[in-house]
């Protein structure tokens, strides 16, 4: 019953994130008052989607560091660098904005990206490896980033940025794999299916909080906040194309093509959305809470992409195994 309430609820991710934005703008008043459960709640969901994390895929994928290097620099240089880039193009202005466009796309990749690997028959432990070192790099990483592209132009409490992302993503990470670790094989994978569900909801839980707080800002849709979304659309869309053409170029075998694709293209949106919130000022969350109504969907339309270029649907895995070779 957990797992077809699971699979149920992966179907409908693309459609439950844009729903959840649309509610939590609607109920921004019943929901304002519990912004501060959303770092336990995101902590929860960090600790459920860990328990398939495992030091051996990290060990597995790090013989061949090359796709790991790839996704890291692709993840927190060449996206946020083009991210910026059109900020300051179309909106440079307004400071704020510029670090939200930035904020979105230096965030550390997505634990959702495995869902969609796995859908996909990608690399699943290169997936999982890009997952593990991003999440215990982002503390590290995310400010560093920020302070590149957009130092200048703001004060960045580093510290208590980097104390959040430790709260929210390093320690329950940690949690989920010593569990992991310790647990037998079928025990692990039966806790993991039982919380699988759950953590959906507290994701749609998340983003209908981080929507409510930011609602002001959605009170009137105009020609800016419309331009707003299209961009963001924009470098989404990019960070999924760019991070294939990039392992296309690199001569990637597919399965590790298709992890690179997701884990470059997806993003913790949610941790973005947190950070966002609680660090900077109200217009910054603007650009990373639109990112929501895209992200599941932009995973789905690159899915069918590369499903028919690499004839997943029409054969099996052996192909796959062979191209790995």
């Amino acid at each position: 019953m957990w797992q077809s309430i699971n699979r149920r609820l992966e179907k409908a991710l693309p459609f439950l994130t844009p729903a959840s934005v649309a509610a939590g703008i609607w109920l921004a008043d019943e929901l304002h008052g519990y912004a501060a459960l959303v770092p336990w709640l995101f902590a929860l969901m960090t600790f459920s989607g860990s328990l398939r994390l495992r030091l051996a895929n990290l060990k597995e994928a790090l013989i061949h560091p090359g796709p790991i290097a790839a996704a890291l620099c692709l993840l927190h240089f060449i996206i946020p660098l083009w991210a910026f880039g059109l900020g300051h193009l179309f909106f440079g202005g307004d400071r704020w904005t510029v670090i939200g466009f930035v904020l979105a796309a230096a965030i550390p990749t997505g634990v959702t990206s495995f869902i969609w690997v796995s859908i996909g028959r990608g690399n699943l432990a290169l997936a999982l490896s890009v997952i593990l070192i991003d999440t215990f790099l982002s503390p590290v990483v995310v400010p560093m980033t920020l302070l590149l592209f957009a130092g200048s132009a703001v004060e960045i409490d580093v510290w208590q940025m980097v104390l959040g992302l430790f709260f929210m993503i390093i320690l329950p990470s940690l949690g989920g794999m010593l569990i992991s670790e310790r647990l037998s094989g079928r025990a692990n994978e039966r806790l993991a299916e039982g919380l699988a569900p759950f953590s959906k909801l507290v994701l749609v839980l998340v983003v209908m909080i981080n929507s409510a707080v930011v609602a002001p800002y959605f009170g009137r849709v105009d020609a800016r906040l419309f331009f707003m979304a299209l961009l963001v659309l924009a470098i989404a869309s990019s960070g999924y194309f760019l991070s294939w053409m990039a392992a296309r170029w690199l001569k990637f075998a597919p399965p590790d093509i298709i992890a690179l694709t997701f884990t470059g293209g997806m993003r913790n949106i949610s941790a973005g959305a947190v950070l966002a919130i609680t660090y900077f000022p109200p217009p910054v969350s603007v650009p990373v809470v639109l990112g929501m109504l895209f992200q599941q969907v932009l995973a789905s339309m690159y899915h069918r992409l590369l499903d028919k270029t690499y004839h997943l649907s029409s054969g099996s895995q052996a192909p796959f195994v062979e191209s790995a070779r």
